[in-house]
């Protein structure tokens, strides 16, 4: 199990290489988005919400509103770049790793950390409805500090 919530500032070099994943991904390789791709696959796989890279790319001097991060999760995700994790109804975050695997949220650090895809089992699901298949389950555990 990684703890996935540090950020490393990509190499320069690394630009070219992002321009062509977005669009290999169809994506216009805009300048908002390669900042945004710099700032969230420049470094190991992590977890991020909306504001915390809204803050991120504020320290880097990439000048972009909210909602235009939020459009670019989104965009990123609906892509397959990242996987989004629905905490609640009003917060996701959005992992680099696409990878299959399940999370423990930490609720007093909202924070996420990964919890290898064999570590869970179900012995059953229950069957899909008529018409349908099981595309994805995601396993969210909610973990929070023990008293003392």
């Amino acid at each position: 199990m990684t703890d996935r919530i540090t950020a490393a500032r990509p190499h320069p070099s690394r630009k070219p290489c992002l321009t062509a994943v977005l669009r290999m991904a169809g994506l216009r390789p805009t300048r908002q988005r390669v900042a945004l791709a710099e700032l969230l696959f420049g470094g190991p796989h992590r977890h991020v919400s909306a504001e915390q890279l809204h803050g991120e790319a504020g320290s880097a001097n990439v000048n972009v509103s909210l909602a235009t991060i939020y459009n670019t999760l989104h965009q990123f995700h609906e892509a397959g770049l990242l996987r989004e994790v629905a905490i609640d109804a009003s917060r996701s975050y959005f992992d680099t790793d696409t990878s299959d695997h399940h999370h423990f949220y930490v609720e007093d650090e909202q924070r996420m950390i990964d919890i290898p895809a064999d570590a869970v089992t179900f012995k059953s699901l229950p069957r899909a409805p008529e018409g349908m298949e099981v595309a994805h389950v995601d396993v969210v555990i909610r973990v929070r500090k023990a008293p003392i």
